[in-house]
């Protein structure tokens, strides 16, 4: 809805920004602080936006070529202000940027603050990209002044939060000559923010690193003093740098608000030169599953901010945070150089190797440190092992897996390939949507009984990067519902209760009569040496998917007709070899029993019954002959 003239227009904002306002101002948060944290994050874009600009069209910087953030505050009128000198907003950039939420994750984090998670309200704020909204905590009203940089006009837009906003003209008298300016009109419980420490502390500890310097107006009519020059973090020696310095960078850059798991900062000098400051999150971030998987390293030549988009680390690595600096790459580099630029392939390459080669000495000098971040990122790590084959082998030795020996812990490869057992030529797996199913999966039995180590695979991706046939240590990958078991060159735990394997003449005969029953809904029908207490289970062809990626494969709709599975029956069990046992005269309860076998099968690897109604009645027909023989 909008209301008013041409020029002064009061206008509704979008329902998730409403619902968004309303529990700013109505919940309860662990921290307001963070507020002007990002408005100076704002400030500092706004900059570096113009020092870009500025880069083809000098005209814009005018006799004002210093960047700079000033905050301001009066405890009379009780307000605060924020103003840079950046690029400054046209009123159509007002209505984009103050009354809409362009990212994906706005109803994510809606409902995410509305389920009442108190304790994450101020990570989430920065996680969603929705900062300037937290001003909205502390303030009853907000108003911002701006003039676009080699604009003659300026807008103000203003808000008390609560369901619309208004834009009108401001005169040019009372408007910054170039950039924005935000007026916090606080709340009674709010005005102690005005205390020149209070602010001066808050400056420091959250923005302190902002490559803007940033001055502090303790009070009307006093001169500004400087509480941040402006230096680059980046640039400055690793030496020199506390950890609390690096969090407080890693905040303000990545717009989150928690402990960084991992930092990487280092100079690269050669052929190309370029600084990197990167992060490893120490949680996950919430656009960490958008179906773009872009990366969020940040582009600056010479501490020039040049693009957020710059595809600087592979999709798998999109979890990190950070910036790299070139001294190499022209100002002027555009969107199109930055795709072909052969020295941002060279520095795309120098990145990457780095952070796996700082994530694997991490792995093998803290490895409950790295066994934090695998849990947090495992899941996309994993996506390079189909997607980087250069880097499969180091990204092998970097996986942590769940297994049938690891408990609750994790299990590296290198580790598994070391207690394998006499004989065994594979690294075995099984791969399913639920761990705890898989430990119950009849075709573990045969593993266990040889105390076999078996990876369990729960995420979807695992059943890509498995799929491409990949070895680890000469090793190749084996689904255990895949193919031949291969066991029998492996002794039990125990050889004193080892069966007799020979099969009878009877089962041989039931089993052959089995195949007949099923007709073309298997493949075949095979005696298992890869059971040892349950009667049957299902396994798919050797060559082909395994049973998990043909069930995805066929979700997708990828696959024209799905591989008939192959039957295999314990010719050991008490149940098999009583149906063995039946004479000809037995033949339709023989049938049924064939049938039941395979849709017991089915239900124990996670599927229905092929026939409900068909198996519904053959289960009568077999209560109604126990109740009569009984």
């Amino acid at each position: 809805m909008t209301t008013g003239t041409k020029a002064t227009e009061t206008k509704a904002f979008e329902a998730d920004v409403s619902r968004l306002l309303h529990m700013m101002v109505h919940s309860v948060y662990s921290d307001k602080d963070v507020f002007l944290r990002e408005l100076i994050s704002n400030a500092a874009d706004a900059c570096e936006k113009l020092r870009f600009e500025a880069v083809s069209h000098p005209e814009l910087l005018a006799d004002d070529p210093k960047p700079r953030i000033s905050i301001s505050a009066d405890p009379d009128s009780k307000e605060i202000i924020v103003e840079d000198n950046g690029i400054g907003m046209s009123r159509d950039d007002m209505t984009e940027a103050l009354g809409t939420i362009a990212r994906s994750g706005t109803r994510a984090f809606i409902e995410r603050v509305g389920a009442g998670n108190a304790s994450e309200d101020t990570q989430l704020i920065g996680q969603f990209g929705v900062g300037f909204y937290s001003a909205f905590m502390v303030a009853t009203r907000v108003d911002v002044i701006s003039r676009l940089a080699g604009s003659d006009e300026a807008w103000r837009w203003s808000s008390d939060g609560k369901g619309s906003y208004e834009i009108a003209p401001a005169p040019l008298e009372a408007a910054p000559r170039r950039g924005t300016r935000v007026v916090l009109h606080l709340m009674d419980d709010a005005v102690s923010y005005t205390g020149s420490y209070r602010l001066e502390q808050l400056a420091k500890s959250q923005s302190g690193h902002v490559p803007v310097p940033i001055t502090l107006v303790e009070k009307p009519g006093a001169e500004a003093r400087d509480i941040a020059d402006g230096t680059a973090l980046w640039v400055r020696p690793k030496s020199e740098i506390k950890p609390e310095e690096y969090t407080d960078f890693y905040r303000s850059l990545a717009g989150q608000y928690d402990e960084p798991a991992a930092t990487i900062h280092f100079r690269a000098e050669g052929r190309q030169e370029y600084s990197v400051l990167a992060f490893v999150p120490g949680s996950r971030p919430f656009d960490l599953f958008d179906q773009d998987r872009k990366g969020r390293i940040k582009l600056y030549v010479r501490r020039v901010f040049i693009t957020d988009d710059a595809d600087l680390l592979p999709r798998y690595l999109r979890f990190m945070r950070g910036l790299v600096d070139s001294a190499d790459l022209p100002l002027n580099v555009s969107r199109e150089m930055i795709q072909e630029s052969p020295l941002l392939a060279a520095i795309r390459k120098g990145l990457t190797n780095r952070v796996l080669g700082d994530l694997s000495k991490l792995a093998e000098n803290e490895p409950e440190a790295y066994a934090k971040i695998w849990e947090n990122f495992g899941v996309v790590l994993k996506e390079g092992l189909y997607e980087d084959h250069e880097r499969r082998e180091q990204l092998l030795k970097l996986a942590r897996f769940h297994s049938t020996a690891s408990g609750e812990g994790w299990r590296g490869l290198a580790d598994y390939a070391s207690a394998m057992k006499e004989g065994q030529k594979a690294i075995f797996f099984m791969a399913g949507d639920d761990r705890a199913r898989l430990e119950a999966s009849p075709q573990l039995e045969g593993f266990k009984a040889r105390g076999i180590e078996v990876l369990l695979l729960t995420d979807p991706v695992d059943s890509f990067w498995t799929s491409m046939a990949p070895e680890f240590d000469g090793k190749p990958f084996k689904s255990v519902t895949q193919g031949v078991a291969e066991l029998s060159d492996i002794p039990l735990l125990d050889e004193a209760k080892r069966p007799d394997t020979a099969a009878t003449p009877e089962v041989d005969g039931f089993l052959a009569f089995v195949k007949a029953a099923l007709g073309e809904a298997v493949s075949d029908v095979k005696p298992s040496d890869r059971l040892t207490e349950s009667a049957v289970c299902l396994v798919a062809p050797e060559h082909g998917p395994d049973r998990q990626f043909e069930r995805l494969l066929n979700a997708a709709g990828r696959l024209d007709k799905t591989a008939k599975p192959i039957l295999e029956i314990n010719p050991r069990h008490e149940r098999v070899r009583a149906l063995a046992s039946l004479g000809d005269d037995e033949q339709a309860f023989k049938d049924d029993a064939a049938h039941l076998l395979y849709d017991e099968a089915r239900v124990l690897d996670g599927d229905k019954p092929a026939d409900a109604r068909a198996f519904s009645e053959r289960l009568a027909r077999l209560i109604a002959r126990g109740i009569s023989k009984a």
